[in-house]
């Protein structure tokens, strides 16, 4: 086996491969006991969803948002299963026209859970039928068109609608204010990813060792999904060039073949970070900019890779547009520039002379 038979790029690819999204769904918990992380979020579902199930009527409506990878379709998941209904998977592209979202609704049974993901790139006359539905469990069906068109009232089972959104700011107020309630999902801390980390490696059946965990941890950008991703190229690697133990060292020679550094940035965010700071001197540049300098669309610049720089400290984002901070230069090996947003917790030089 050669270095090149490992393929480094996309391995932090949220659409790798579709038998990647297979093994994920048998990772998901599948309850809020499960569930790790989010504390505030699972604590304030638990009170909606028991006291709706003592009401004996459907829960209010359920927003979640938050970056990719999160949980938010594991909560989605979990929320039918509590509450013992049927869950029913769209996702806002799809329902391009109001008749897509009315054969959907027409077809639920009461007590229901219609899981929306994408919610906010719905198509506005979908978006308008649901308001409606949404507060009055009926859809109006329009037949014909022109001056002979008919509006037909067509009433549908009581549900409770789970709406995930990766860009909260992007819904319009009507549908925002419809949701009864709302939860902001937060990236998890080290600690709370190499719980996680050991769920899946026992599901996996992975023999990894303590350190092996809290290294993969340590370089999962705060995310789930990609934790679960890295330790299954770290289960790869160990399996063909080791004994098959996931232990510190494993996990660092793997991560980096598969070129994920320390800081869990991949090759596509060093390339970011290296276009602004060596092509455009740090900026500020506009991410249009930045996405043709590195050969990308501006949405895979600014949903997957701003949002984690940002969190890193390594990004600002500006009227003027994206600058590198301080703490970018440094993890490039280069010396900041006095103009460079932030402060530095050492330079390139402290040790010189010692």
């Amino acid at each position: 086996m050669t270095f090149e038979e490992f393929e480094p790029e996309g391995a932090l690819d949220p659409l790798r491969d579709p038998a990647e999204r297979d093994v994920e769904s048998t990772l998901r918990p599948r309850d809020l006991h499960e569930f790790v992380g989010q504390p505030k979020v699972r604590e304030q579902l638990e009170l909606v969803l028991q006291g709706a199930m003592r009401r004996g009527a459907p829960p209010d409506h359920v927003l979640l948002s938050g970056p990719p990878g999160l949980g938010k379709t594991s909560l989605a998941m979990i929320i039918a299963a509590e509450l013992g209904a049927s869950l029913r998977i769209t996702s806002g592209p799809a329902l391009e026209r109001a008749g897509d979202l009315a054969a959907m609704l027409s077809n639920l049974v009461e007590g229901d859970v219609l899981f929306i993901d994408e919610i906010h790139r719905m198509a506005r006359p979908a978006e308008e039928m649901l308001y409606l539905a949404m507060e009055d469990f009926r859809v109006d069906v329009v037949v014909g068109k022109g001056p002979g068109a008919t509006s037909i009232p067509l009433d549908i089972a009581p549900f409770t609608l789970v709406g995930a959104t990766t860009r909260s700011g992007a819904l319009t107020g009507p549908l925002r204010d419809r949701f009864g309630f709302t939860g902001h999902m937060e990236f998890y801390n080290a600690d709370e990813l190499e719980l996680i980390i050991r769920r899946s490696a026992k599901i996996l059946g992975v023999d990894l060792r303590e350190d092996g965990g809290r290294e993969i941890a340590g370089r999962s950008r705060g995310t789930p999904r990609i934790a679960n991703r890295l330790l299954r190229r770290v289960r790869d690697f160990a399996e063909v060039r080791a004994d098959g133990a996931v232990t510190r060292d494993v996990a660092r020679a793997a991560l980096a073949v598969y070129d994920v550094d320390e800081l869990g940035l991949d090759r596509l965010d060093r390339a970011v970070l290296g276009a602004l700071v060596k092509s455009f001197g740090g900026g500020p540049v506009g991410v249009s900019t930045l996405a043709v300098a590195v050969g990308e669309e501006p949405t895979t610049v600014e949903e997957v890779c701003e949002p984690y720089l940002v969190r890193a400290g390594m990004l600002a984002r500006t009227p003027r547009g994206r600058v590198a901070t301080a703490t970018a230069w440094l993890h490039l090996g280069l010396q900041p520039p006095a103009k460079a947003p932030g402060e530095a917790t050492r330079t390139l030089f402290d040790d010189a002379g010692d």
